[in-house]
């Protein structure tokens, strides 16, 4: 039987964004001198896109992501998540922030050996003090929603990376976020189990109404995404309209 799934994340007013990056500076000290990882980046990103973000090692992007994921205060500028300023909030606010507004999708999906498909998604919404029935229902609707109804059971060393990565990927659904932060989904997969992953990333960013940021090196899959963007020695172009497919 067919679970649905139902968005319960505060909604914004329409049109308005669900990340905000204003003007972010961040710089750290190496040796010496300091280093410049974000220089005056700006983002603004609604529920239901996914943009793109593409550069070489080295440019800022992940540092982007840590940033948007508000694990690392930038040193100037302003991190808005649902019209929220990150920066006007104490630390204890800032983590539950991030439980309920952001879900990160890993480069590498990090799952505990030890537990099944189902208990990964469990045990995220027991880190947040949630649990219950609602939560093994909301998991079991998850893995469904991914492809993976049939291996709720099987641990991580009996799935493929591909099936690995749909786990990371639902784990990360699992607190209905309002942002998803993907770095790197299809770094190790083949052709066709990345474009099934990226083919996910963009369906579920429409069906939850999130706003998605993949950092990836992929450019083949680019025509999938709403915009992309190029980050470069810290700098970040504006957003443009995603390349349209070859016919």
């Amino acid at each position: 039987m067919t679970t649905i799934l139902q968005t319960t994340h505060t909604q914004t007013t329409s049109g308005a964004p669900a990340l905000e990056l204003e003007r972010i500076t961040l710089t750290y000290p190496d040796g010496t001198g300091t280093v410049t990882a974000l220089d005056d980046v700006s983002l603004s990103l609604t529920p239901g896109t996914v943009t793109a973000i593409v550069g070489p090692s080295g440019s800022g992007k992940s540092s982007l992501l840590a940033v948007g994921s508000t694990l690392v205060t930038p040193t100037s500028g302003v991190v808005r998540i649902d019209g929220t300023d990150v920066g006007r909030l104490k630390e204890s606010e800032r983590s539950r922030l991030r439980r309920e507004k952001i879900g990160i999708v890993f480069q590498q999906p990090n799952l505990l050996q030890s537990l099944t498909a189902l208990e990964q998604l469990i045990i995220t919404d027991r880190l947040r003090g949630t649990g219950g029935d609602a939560t093994r229902t909301r998991a079991q609707a998850l893995l469904e929603r991914v492809g993976l109804a049939d291996a709720a059971r099987r641990r991580p060393h009996q799935l493929s990376g591909g099936q690995r990565q749909r786990v990371n990927i639902a784990r990360a659904l699992m607190g209905d976020p309002s942002v998803l932060l993907v770095d790197e989904p299809t770094a190790a997969l083949d052709h066709d189990r990345s474009e099934a992953i990226m083919d996910l990333l963009c369906q579920v960013t429409k069906e939850f109404d999130v706003a998605t940021v993949i950092v990836t090196h992929d450019t083949e899959f680019l025509p999938k995404t709403d915009a992309v963007a190029t980050m470069r020695d810290g700098r970040l172009t504006d957003p443009e309209h995603a390349p349209a497919a070859a016919g």
